[in-house]
């Protein structure tokens, strides 16, 4: 299991653009992909405090539920990126 776990829909592209960054970093990350339904998106609203997709959880760093795609990316760079 991966220390990164990453709440997903297919087809959402801010889930896309977090996945592109998680790949384009080399990162190990499991998926959780969320039913269409908002109201049983029970999983996600338990770490997140929210429905919306992508929400991003990373043990290693003790983030959890973090949540919109352009802080997810930010965070991403920041913490694994080059300059990291």
């Amino acid at each position: 299991m991966a220390d990164i776990t990453m709440y997903d829909l297919p087809g959402c592209p801010y889930c896309a653009k977090v996945r592109s960054k998680l790949d384009e970093l080399d990162l190990e990350y499991d998926v959780i992909e969320v039913p269409r339904s908002h109201s049983e998106r029970t999983e996600v609203e338990e770490v997140s405090g929210q429905t919306g997709v992508p929400v991003i959880s990373d043990e290693a760093n003790g983030v959890e539920g973090m949540s919109e795609s352009d802080d997810i990316v930010e965070y991403l760079e920041e913490t694994y990126g080059a300059s990291a």
